[in-house]
C-alpha cells in the first residue's frame, strides 16, 4: 500500500465537533476500503489567503494514510460530494510522518513563548480593553490607593473648593449671561475713549 497526506478544510460556520464526525465518516470510508488512517489532527479554525465560497477561515483537518489508490479515490469522492468540505489535497509521500506536523509544532511552541507584542490570550495588552480603554477596576484600586496615601483626586480636590467658596458652579442659563454682557456694553458710551 501506498502512504497519502490529506488535508482539507471545513467551513467556518460549523462547530468543531461537527468537524471531527465529517474527520471520522472520512477515516471510516478509507477503513472500509482496505486502508488505514494512521494519524488525524486538527489543526483548529484559520484565516484564508482568500475567500472560498463566502467563506474567510476554515477548520484544518491533517490525514496521514496508509491505504489503496482505490480507497483515497472514494474518500476524494465523498469529500466532493460534502458541501461542509470547501477543498481538499491529497499528496503521495515516501514514508508518513510520526509525531506532530510543522503546523502543530508551530503553535506549540508559539504557545510556550508567548505573544511578541505584549498582548494577553484575548489580544489586550496591560489591562485594557478591546477600546484601549483601562479597565475600571484598576482605576478604581489606582483611587483608592491615592486616598489610602492622602492624596486627594481631581474630584475631591474640585468639590473641597466648592465647599470653602460655600456655593456650587454658577447656575446662570446662557440667555442670562448674554443679558449681563448686554447691559455692561450698554452702560459704556460708545463713542468715549480713555
Amino acid at each position: 500500500m501506498a502512504y497519502y497526506e490529506n488535508v482539507f478544510i471545513a467551513r467556518q460556520d460549523i462547530s468543531a465537533s461537527a468537524v471531527e464526525g465529517l474527520a471520522e465518516r472520512f477515516a471510516s470510508v478509507v477503513k472500509e476500503n482496505g486502508g488505514e488512517v494512521t494519524k488525524k489532527e486538527h489543526w483548529g479554525l484559520r484565516s484564508l489567503a482568500y475567500r472560498i465560497k463566502k467563506n474567510r477561515k476554515g477548520h484544518y483537518v491533517l490525514f496521514n494514510i496508509d491505504a489503496p489508490w482505490s480507497a483515497v479515490q472514494e474518500m476524494e469522492r465523498q469529500m466532493r460530494i460534502n458541501e461542509d468540505v470547501l477543498r481538499f489535497l491529497t499528496l503521495r509521500v515516501d514514508e508518513l510522518e510520526t509525531g506532530p506536523s510543522v503546523v502543530m509544532q508551530s503553535r506549540a511552541s508559539r504557545d510556550e513563548r508567548g505573544r511578541r507584542d505584549g498582548r494577553d490570550e484575548r489580544g489586550r495588552r496591560d489591562g485594557r480593553d478591546e477600546r484601549g480603554r483601562r479597565d475600571g477596576r484598576e482605576e478604581r484600586e489606582r483611587r483608592e490607593s491615592k486616598e489610602e496615601r492622602g492624596e486627594a483626586t481631581d474630584k475631591s480636590k474640585r468639590t473641597a473648593v466648592e465647599e470653602k467658596e460655600g456655593a456650587g458652579p454658577s447656575k446662570e442659563t446662557p440667555e442670562e449671561t448674554k443679558v449681563g454682557k448686554a447691559t455692561t456694553e450698554q452702560e459704556e458710551p460708545e463713542g468715549a475713549e480713555s
